[in-house]
């Protein structure tokens, strides 16, 4: 892997004599005719100036961690330290870093991402392909709603990967996690591409007979406040509280549409982009309440709606794994 030794000057210019005079030259043809070559160009068989110091990689060397990292891209710099040396190349980690940045890669905190089976990626480009060429006003029928918690306490731990520009969601550069965690605020929320409606904050845990009092008591006002009229569909994911045969049966008594929905599919649901956005509201202001949540403008709702194709897209594009939606 190491770099091939250079023949001295003396070497060359005795090379480059022998040559003059006709004899025969008792080195590789490759490199007598390079020497000669720069001879016959710069008449000179010393090394032309350099803009910098030599690279300490060779370029098998690069093509080696360049293909670690593809391969791994949780490899550290220490380990692609000890690769090298036992190919016969002593670096430094810094060394390795600026490589790898001249490579057009660079260190990121790997996504965290829902761990995905065979039948979640199935279900997900079976509801992207099904609804990929629904028209807008589909969507603008749709009363999105989830649960989230909001985190005010508590540690996420990060972990790095060697990746570029545009890979953060390749599954090798994110870590699976589950959805649910710690926190100690939950709230439910809905909105449609009008905008926001009922914010509703859960105390203690929500079983079925709570989630369906908080649809009566939230879900139809909000759409009769947001003007849904007939025919609008209600989304909601697949925890076992919506899924359950009496929120079933409740949501075909008051004759709601319920929109089929892929588990294990939070980047699909645009209501996770308004998540975002009241999280880091929040966390600017620190306000005593959660009023910044009817503060969200009914423009950013509308086109979270009017651009709902380009997340079917990118999961047809990404074979059923995370998106950056």
């Amino acid at each position: 892997m190491a770099k091939t030794k250079e023949l001295s000057k003396d070497v060359r210019d005795k090379i480059v004599d022998l040559h003059n005079a006709g004899e025969k030259l008792g080195e590789k043809v490759t490199t007598v005719g390079a020497i000669i070559r720069k001879w016959k160009k710069h008449k000179r068989t010393g090394n032309l100036p350099r803009p910098g110091a030599p690279c300490k990689i060779s370029p098998r060397g690069v093509a080696m961690i360049l293909r670690t990292v593809r391969n791994q891209p949780r490899t550290t710099r220490e380990d692609l330290v000890n690769d090298l040396k036992a190919a016969g190349t002593i670096v430094t980690k810094k060394t390795i870093g600026n490589t790898l940045r001249r490579e057009g890669l660079k260190s990121c905190s790997a996504r965290k991402v829902l761990l995905f089976k065979k039948a979640h990626i199935h279900a997900r480009l079976k509801f992207a392909n099904e609804h990929l060429n629904d028209s807008e006003d589909n969507w603008v029928k749709v009363l999105w709603s989830d649960e989230t918690k909001m985190e005010l306490f508590g540690i996420n731990s990060t972990r790095r990967v060697w990746r570029r520009r545009n890979a953060a969601y390749d599954p090798k550069n994110t870590i699976p996690t589950v959805k649910h965690g710690g926190g100690n605020i939950m709230l439910w929320g809905c909105f449609s591409a009008k905008g926001t409606k009922q914010l509703h904050r859960i105390k203690g845990t929500m079983d079925g007979a709570m989630y369906r009092q908080n649809l009566g008591e939230n879900l139809l006002p909000s759409a009769r406040a947001l003007k849904m009229g007939h025919g609008w569909v209600f989304q909601h994911d697949n925890d076992p509280k919506h899924t359950a045969n009496s929120t079933k049966e409740w949501l075909k008594k008051k004759h709601i549409k319920v929109l089929e929905w892929p588990s294990q599919s939070p980047d699909l649901n645009p209501i996770e982009n308004l998540w975002r956005e009241l999280k880091v509201r929040f966390a600017k202001r620190q306000p005593r309440n959660l009023n910044q949540w009817d503060k969200i403008p009914p423009e950013m709702c509308a086109n979270l709606v009017a651009n709902y194709k380009k997340r079917l897209t990118s999961v047809i594009a990404n074979k059923g794994f995370a998106t950056k939606y």
